[in-house]
């Protein structure tokens, strides 16, 4: 069976196991590496793994199987795969598949079931995860014979890469494993993908979005993730400085836009900047891009943005006039229709919004000095969680992929860390799933092994994914975790502190050494109290050879600003005490 592993195996047709059909399927969609692990309806499959050029990343739980496959997909573009047994084993699959369809990451999860002779009688390890997985999923399969597997497979990576990405799942039971048939790569391709009949953009809708932005006087892109799953970054860039637009960026779009560019505003939102916020309440023209106008990003749709016209360009129809109702809607992939919007956007007009009183009032209104100049961050002998951020983007010059996990610490993330590239930074938006960090930085580090990788993780999800440390170590990825310890929930804290009168109950936070906790899986590591221990401790960690945990003890009651209240509009934010931006009000600019 050894010619299995050889480049022919997916050309040649051949009678094998549907184990190894699985395996022999995944070659020839170029997959290399999974993520898993073995149980009993799913060890038919383990059993012919090693007969086939796949590397197997054995997890410590399932959901980090998930999120390892997801931090692949995230980190490189391609599909991740994640591998479970029946029962529990798919069950445990389902946090990291739903963190995957908010965010509409292209993944394939392959779990074993029972045999198909006692499907439905709750036989031992039996779940109906088809059932389970449902409303997480693009697509999902349950099959029960050999010769369905390939095709299964094939079809399952055409659904999670076309269109809007998103996860699928295949099921395959025990006997179908076991059972033999014909297997033909080719034969078992997949119909040509069909767009949705609506992806169409009409010439009309182009002209009239083109006419808008020709006439805007205080436009604003909005930046989403969209930009990076269609590789549209330099498209959009062609679009803000042709028209001289400024960019507002959401949490997943970070990375579509070079943070250093002047046009580059900042992140929007919730815990987004009160300059960008404030210029978006008061835009007069709103250009969507791959984004979803998510809650966290409008605060109350009846509020957000009453003043502006609204172009929204996606791939998925359904979520058009969704949350915001929009004046024109361009549908398709977002860097086939930019292409054919930029040519309308003419150089000689684009010129108009160049040094206009529009820019100089958003600049205007980050203050005499920007809130975001770590030098306004205290340094009297207390470490702040902004001083971690700022030092880490410093040292490694923003060329490292961060995975980050839930909270405090992820917004300051986005807030101090100044991402130039795409796909570098890995973090949950849709699900907020903590205990992502860890695992989807393995993914990552797995997917991009040339490149410099950082967890930075809160000390509660931190603590729900910890047992990935080994993962890490039986792999021997060199991956630099930075854990930010304020030793509560600090972000449900937050909200206790701003709208619940500062009763902390349940949030302070017991945690083991963690230092001691990484000498014990072998893995080396530091504890850090003060700013000035910080560039040692970064270095010496960027230089290990090896794993190397930092625990940062931060303040422990500090709080992420600005912040929209619940039900508040996105100009009603609360500020940190004693800022006083130069410009208060949003009617200045």
């Amino acid at each position: 069976m050894d010619t299995h592993t050889n480049s022919s195996s997916a050309t040649t047709p051949t009678m094998l196991t549907g184990s190894e059909i699985i395996w022999a399927t995944l070659v020839g969609e170029g997959v290399v590496e999974v993520f898993g692990y073995p149980g009993g309806a799913i060890l038919p499959a383990y059993d012919a793994l090693r007969k086939f050029p796949i590397r197997h990343i054995l997890v410590r739980h399932e959901q980090g199987a998930a999120h390892m496959a997801d931090g692949y997909a995230r980190a490189s573009g391609k599909v991740g795969v994640a591998i479970a047994t029946s029962g529990p084993g798919a069950t445990n699959l389902v946090t990291g598949i739903a963190t995957a369809m908010l965010d509409s990451i292209p993944m394939v999860c392959i779990t074993g079931n029972v045999s198909s002779k006692v499907l439905g009688t709750d036989a031992f390890q039996e779940v109906d995860i088809t059932g389970v997985t449902l409303p997480i999923t693009k697509h999902s399969f349950l099959v029960t014979r050999p010769e369905e597997i390939a095709p299964a497979l094939r079809h399952a990576f055409q659904i999670a890469q076309s269109g809007r990405p998103g996860p699928v799942l295949v099921d395959i039971t025990k006997d179908a494993q076991q059972a033999t048939a014909l297997f033909d790569f080719e034969a078992a391709k997949p119909k040509p993908y069909r767009p949705h009949p609506m992806l169409k953009v009409e010439t009309n809708e182009l002209a009239k979005a083109a006419e808008l932005i020709r006439n805007a006087k205080k436009p604003v892109i909005l930046a989403g993730h969209g930009i990076q799953q269609s590789g549209a970054m330099e498209q959009v860039r062609a679009l803000s400085e042709r028209a001289q637009i400024p960019v507002a960026m959401t949490l997943l779009g970070i990375g579509g836009f070079p943070a250093s560019h002047p046009l580059n505003m900042g992140m929007m939102g919730m815990h987004g900047e009160s300059w960008v916020n404030d210029a978006i309440q008061n835009a007069d023209l709103l250009i969507a891009c791959g984004m979803r106008f998510d809650d966290r990003v409008i605060g109350t749709p009846g509020t957000y943005a009453v003043k502006a016209k609204k172009i929204h360009i996606d791939i998925d129809p359904a979520e058009i006039n969704k949350n915001i109702k929009v004046d024109i809607a361009l549908l398709g992939d977002l860097k086939d229709v930019l292409e054919q919007l930029l040519p309308r956007i003419s150089s000689g007009k684009a010129g108009q919004h160049n040094g206009s009183s529009w820019i100089k009032a958003i600049e205007a209104s980050k203050g005499a000095v920007s809130v975001r100049d770590i030098k306004n961050i205290p340094d009297s002998g207390h470490l702040y969680a902004a001083h971690v951020m700022h030092d880490l983007w410093r040292m490694t010059g923003g060329n490292a992929i961060v995975a980050t996990d839930v909270g405090q610490h992820q917004m300051w993330e986005a807030q101090y860390f100044h991402h130039e590239h795409p796909r570098s930074l890995v973090t949950s938006g849709g699900l907020g799933t903590m205990g992502f960090a860890l695992p989807a930085a393995i993914g990552a580090k797995v997917a991009c092994p040339d490149k410099e990788v950082w967890v930075i993780a809160g000390d509660g999800g931190f603590q729900m994914t910890a047992a990935e440390l080994a993962t890490i170590k039986q792999e021997n990825l060199k991956i630099n975790i930075a854990i930010i310890n304020n030793g509560y929930l600090g972000m449900v804290r937050q909200w206790q502190e701003f709208f619940y009168d500062r009763n902390y109950e349940s949030t302070p936070l017991v945690s083991p050494d963690f230092v001691k906790l990484a000498d014990a899986h072998g893995i080396a590591g530091l504890a850090v109290t003060t700013r000035g221990e910080v560039e040692a401790a970064v270095n010496q960690a960027r230089k290990h050879d090896g794993p190397f945990l930092l625990n940062f003890f931060v303040e422990q009651e500090d709080s992420v600003y600005p912040m929209i209240p619940a039900g508040k509009a996105l100009h009603e934010m609360i500020r940190r005490p004693g800022h006083n931006p130069l410009v208060e009000t949003p009617e200045d600019l």
